[in-house]
């Protein structure tokens, strides 16, 4: 039996990003916008949170003008329950007072026809890990240091 692409989904991925609240930009969401309507990925979930100072934690609106001034406004509505109330707190608490953090979940759809392939070679998936862009970055810098 073959797969199919409306039977095979790319890899889930779940990321927190956290901002300065007060060094804002407005990039983040506009370039989050560009990832989906170019399919390279399929937003799942999009939860907003701000830590203020004392450390009191509020789950913004997508339509907020703190979060709509970075283009997020766009994804309101983009919540498929797979954030819960478990999941806003411990990003909370891994974030530091005075920031807002985007809590996204997605799916990697540029994926979904190596999945399909994989899959239907008999392949399995047996490992995985994710390496952050800065260990990345930091690495390639030491490399180019020794040369």
């Amino acid at each position: 039996m073959t797969s199919t692409t409306t039977e095979v989904h790319g890899p889930v991925d779940f990321v927190l990003i956290e901002f300065p609240a007060d060094r804002l930009t407005g990039e983040a969401g506009p370039a989050l916008v560009d990832l989906v309507e170019r399919g390279l990925i399929r937003l799942f979930d999009l939860t907003v949170i701000s830590k203020a100072d004392d450390g009191s934690v509020v789950v913004l609106e997508l339509t907020d003008p703190l979060v709509g001034d970075g283009g997020f406004s766009y994804f309101a509505g983009a919540q498929t329950g797979l954030i819960g109330d478990d999941d806003i707190r411990e990003s909370a608490e891994a974030m530091t007072p005075g920031t807002v953090a985007a809590l996204i979940v997605y799916e990697n759809t540029w994926a979904v026809p190596f999945v399909g392939a994989v899959r239907n070679s008999g392949g399995e998936l047996i490992a995985s890990a994710r390496i952050p862009a800065p260990d990345v970055m930091a690495a390639l810098d030491a490399l180019e240091s020794e040369d």
